[in-house]
């Protein structure tokens, strides 16, 4: 499974939230932080979770497209930054458990 997220319509952690909330489908009580996010999507592989309306099968991985990407490091880089930082603590908690679920960046 693909989603798109355009860091061009990212300029402060409140839009970085709102862009993820808005393709993931998180649930009401998202918290609006990293902490947060990381919770929902570790949990994409699980769809009886409710973390998020997006799922895929256990094992297959979410390509995640990041459009604008260049732009974002230089605007925003502590944004970029730590949505890095935060994807690779979600695949870390994935092969911690030994799951193949994976998220894949790619910068367009």
């Amino acid at each position: 499974m693909r989603i798109t997220i355009d860091f061009a319509e990212i300029t402060d952690w409140a839009s970085f939230h709102a862009s993820f909330c808005s393709v993931m489908g998180f649930p009401e009580f998202y918290g609006g932080n990293m902490n947060a996010w990381i919770d929902c999507m570790s949990y994409i592989d699980d769809s009886s979770a409710g973390m998020s309306k997006i799922a895929i099968e256990p094992g297959d991985s979410l390509i995640i497209e990041v459009r604008n990407s260049q732009n974002a490091k230089r605007k925003i880089p502590h944004i970029f930054n730590g949505f890095l930082e935060c994807v690779q603590m979600v695949n870390d908690r994935f092969e911690d458990d030994n799951i193949e679920t994976r998220l894949i960046l790619e910068e367009t």
